[in-house]
């Protein structure tokens, strides 16, 4: 139980962050810190909520909605149009915070409590468009979103476009660190229990 309001805690602490720090403020002006806002509520504030909640009192819903979900919004807020309504209205921004944290919601909730091989296929597969994204921002050479080129130079001593390029390369690491790294552990532990079946059904 002490767990489990822990694991709470450090979801609400997660939230609070991305929407209540500094960070709050310098979204308008970096997009590192617009990037590690969404990073917090999809990645972090997301999981460690349902993590803290008996699974077996959450709805199952179909895996592919909730990999549409969480993929689809992260798509769709970095849309140059979106984004640039979402940095000019405060409504769309908070819509835009509600929206990454629900969709955080519904992408893990087929994760948590499942140890099945549909995870890691699951999470790899979600890596794929996030990292299409974190690619582009990172090498595409201008600056995508042009908010961020009246916004007060030198935040952090960084251009625009070097901004723009370490937001792509944070939330490159960041999805690998969160999706392919846990991918890529549970397929090995199922290789290996696998393995120890064979083994035992041999020798039975």
């Amino acid at each position: 139980m002490t767990w489990r309001i822990a694991s709470v805690a450090g979801g609400i602490g997660a939230a609070a962050a991305a929407v209540g720090s500094p960070l709050a403020h310098l979204d308008h002006h970096s997009l590192v810190a617009h990037m590690v806002q969404h990073l917090l509520l999809m990645l972090v504030a997301a999981p460690l909520i349902l993590l803290g909640m008996r699974s077996n009192a959450l709805p199952r819903l179909p895996a592919a909605l909730c990999w549409l979900a969480g993929t689809g919004v992260v798509i769709l807020w970095h849309i140059p149009a979106v984004f640039d309504l979402a940095l000019t209205s405060t409504f769309w921004h908070e819509f835009e915070h509600a929206s990454f944290f629900l969709a955080g919601l519904l992408f893990w909730r087929p994760v948590i409590g499942d140890s099945g091989w549909s995870v890691p296929v699951y999470l790899f597969l979600a890596t794929l468009p996030c990292d299409a994204l974190s690619a582009f921002l990172a090498f595409c050479g201008h600056v995508v979103y042009r908010p961020y080129l009246s916004a007060q130079a030198g935040m952090f001593g960084l251009s625009a476009l070097d901004d723009q390029e370490l937001a792509g390369a944070v939330m490159w690491v960041a999805v690998t660190f969160f999706y392919l790294i846990p991918a890529l552990v549970l397929a090995a532990r199922l290789l290996s229990g696998e393995r120890n079946q064979a083994v035992e059904v041999r020798v039975a």
